[in-house]
């Protein structure tokens, strides 16, 4: 192998090392991003040249993957009724704005839960991603309903979400009429009962390291990742869905200040590895004269 070679195998270092604390500046910086789920540079080595006697020299590294860390981040209380933790490993499950069905296959997933209802009297997250029931449809609540006795009642706001992800609602009339009421799917009556609720959906993703980032703190499903068999809902225990509660992003910034120091110490051989080959080609240049 020649000297350059070596300029080459220090450029590769710098190359990855670049990537790297791009992936860690990108986890500083949502590191107060609500369901933000940090990243981890996986490097691996690029391929070795044979010089005879069976020996290799390496002639480098190469950034393998980014892998997504899913370890739970801190809860926040707050006073938005709809603003939704998952205490467990599910995922919420959503589909795009302009999606009118939505099942496990396609659902974009998230662990950001900061959902509102839109005047349409959607459940949507900050961008318009509308949240899935466990019957695969768009939660719209119904802008009316009846009372016991018959009244006419109109949907006022969602009062509680339960841990199981069943949805109450507060509907009135302008005499005083009120009543709490359950969502039963889109396009239906609300219900009298729980028993007629259709849940929120919370789903567990076979290998969530393998999804797909797509911005927004949401993930699409890979082969990697696999499928859910269907649109689950939590069961209360070892899966809970927590009203008022966020989120908060898993970033560690003592861990992160770690990892960028070791980066940056990467960085500075590989500029060495690079200046020495340099150094090493014009003595060889110097023999000439």
């Amino acid at each position: 192998m020649s000297i350059t070679s070596a300029i080459y195998t220090g450029n590769s270092g710098l190359l990855a090392d670049s990537d790297a604390i791009n992936v860690i500046g990108n986890n500083l910086a949502n590191q107060n991003t609500t369901g933000f789920k940090s990243g981890n540079t996986l490097f691996s080595t690029l391929l070795s040249q044979n010089i005879g006697n069976n020996s290799q020299i390496g002639t480098g590294v190469q950034v393998q993957a980014v892998q997504n860390q899913f370890s739970a981040g801190t809860l926040k209380s707050t006073t938005n009724v709809t603003d939704l933790a998952i205490q467990g490993n599910g995922f919420f499950a959503l589909a795009a704005p302009s999606a009118t069905t939505g099942s496990a296959a396609t659902a974009y997933y998230t662990q950001a839960g900061s959902f509102s209802v839109s005047a349409t009297n959607g459940l949507v997250n900050p961008n318009g991603y509308q949240v899935l029931d466990t019957a695969g449809a768009p939660i719209v609540f119904a802008s009316s309903g009846t009372d016991a006795s018959g009244n006419a009642l109109t949907f006022q706001n969602v009062s509680a979400i339960s841990s199981t992800g069943v949805v109450s609602c507060l509907y009135s009339d302008a005499n005083g009429n009120s009543a709490t009421l359950y969502y039963a799917g889109a396009g239906n009556a609300p219900a009298s009962t729980t028993a007629g609720a259709v849940k929120i959906a919370e789903v567990d993703v076979p290998n969530p390291e393998g999804m797909q980032s797509q911005g927004g703190t949401l993930f699409t499903l890979t082969n990697a990742s696999g499928t859910p068999a269907a649109l689950t809902s939590a069961n209360g225990t070892t899966e809970s869905i927590l009203s008022n509660n966020l989120e908060e992003s898993n970033v560690d910034m003592g861990s992160e200040m770690v990892n960028l120091i070791n980066v940056q110490s990467s960085y500075s051989a590989n500029s060495k590895t690079i200046t020495t080959a340099n150094e090493m080609a014009q003595d060889l240049l110097n023999l000439i004269h």
